[in-house]
């Protein structure tokens, strides 16, 4: 026998999971579309990652486009994409085009912070979060 899972009602069927993820509503998504931040942004607030915003500064990581750096000019959360300035390409009858590119696929250099922003950030310290409890 195998042992029971820890949660009966999360599933691990991985075509629920699929369909949970491409049909999740915008405010999922949100979550769904968060970034790690940089080390020295990591060190300072003692969080791993956030959801990324439009006026976030982030330098890309992988792929084509990798160690390019601009600010998030589009978070398209239909497609899970963001657009970064100046990460773009020209079509053949001469408009400009922006590239999409994957949250994950990037770190945040420099945060858009308000007060909503300052309150997650917060909530999120671990560092706080455990001398708190103590």
């Amino acid at each position: 026998r195998t042992a029971m899972k820890q949660k009966t009602s999360v599933t691990c069927s991985r075509r629920k999971n699929r369909k949970a993820h491409f049909t999740a509503p915008s405010h999922i998504r949100r979550k769904l579309m968060s970034a790690p931040l940089s080390k020295d942004l990591r060190t300072k607030y003692a969080v791993r990652s956030v959801p990324i915003r439009r006026d976030d500064e982030v330098m890309i990581v992988r792929g084509h486009y990798h160690d390019r750096e601009g600010k998030v000019t589009q978070v398209y959360r239909k497609k899970f994409r963001i657009h970064i300035e100046r990460v773009t390409r020209d079509k053949a009858n001469g408009q400009t085009v922006p590239i999409p590119i994957h949250p994950s696929k990037v770190v945040i250099t420099k945060l858009k912070l308000d007060k909503d922003r300052k309150a997650l950030l917060d909530r999120k310290n671990r560092t706080i979060n455990k001398a708190g409890k103590d």
